[in-house]
């Protein structure tokens, strides 16, 4: 498993590198719409439609909906980041709850309608981070592996008190603190590398501690709708690692959020 892991991350990562960073424009859009469509095919069975006529077709639907924010100009708006913040507003709400408000989400139609806003607003938050530049959407990258990185560490050496038992065991308020810990750090680099005035560096610093806990609610989240459907990984997409939503699942928060509060700056 280890070495499956490996081979897939040596010619997975310098194509996702060179795909977010060097493409620009309609390229890039293209780009990150492949990556969400193939988390939309995940979804789908997530949502609990598993026949692959019925995940294509999901994933055609996401492709559509895609296509009408281009060309009607909302990609590069506001207006579809402001949907999936009030989307992960009600997704907070069901994981701190699980499992005792499961009908507001369990049904089918409900988690297709939860997978709307919460990547066609990632797909969004992605173009608009990478039209102010590229620092930011590196920014927001590094924030969630620093997140996650931290969060591991702590959890390790720390961990004692549950942050969600019933959604994922494993996490802790311990590893919530340590990936603050991290991104925090993070944010206060970039302050200083950016040259950001005081007044910047504190926003940057509240917006980062924000984006982060968000990024955990991320995971949260799939975490909730895998347990639900009694599986282990989204997919078998990524030899080793899972599926795609299994990578981005932080990210499908963290971005659309990070680029809704980062005008700010």
């Amino acid at each position: 498993m280890l070495k499956q892991r490996i081979i897939t991350a040596l010619w997975l990562a310098p194509l996702v590198l060179l795909g977010l960073f060097w493409l620009d424009g309609g390229a890039f859009a293209l780009f990150t719409a492949l990556i969400v469509l193939l988390a939309s095919w995940e979804w789908v069975n997530l949502a609990g439609l598993d026949s692959q006529r019925q995940r294509l077709l999901g994933a055609a639907g996401m492709a559509l909906l895609m296509l009408l924010l281009w060309f009607g100009g909302a990609a590069h708006s506001a207006w579809p980041l402001w949907l999936g913040a009030l989307g992960w507003l009600a997704n907070l709400y069901w994981v701190a709850q699980y499992p005792d408000k499961g009908a507001g989400w369990q049904p089918t139609s409900r988690r297709l309608a939860m997978g709307l806003w919460v990547l066609l607003p990632c797909w969004v938050g992605f173009i608009v981070l990478r039209e102010s530049g590229a620092v930011w959407l590196l920014f927001v990258l590094l924030l969630v592996w620093c997140a996650d990185t931290g969060a591991y560490f702590a959890g390790r050496a720390f961990g004692r008190r549950k942050l969600a038992p019933r959604v994922s065991p494993g996490k802790t308020w311990e590893g919530v603190a340590g990936g603050l810990a991290a991104t925090t750090l993070l944010a206060l680099l970039f302050a200083l590398w950016q040259t950001l005035g005081l007044a910047q560096g504190l926003a940057l610093v509240a917006i980062t501690w924000l984006v982060t806990l968000i990024s955990v609610l991320g995971d949260l989240l799939e975490s909730m709708l895998k347990r639900h459907r009694d599986i282990k990984d989204s997919s078998a997409l990524l030899p080793g690692h899972g599926g795609v939503l299994d990578r981005i699942d932080s990210l499908t928060a963290a971005v659309p959020w990070f680029a809704l509060l980062g005008g700010w700056l």
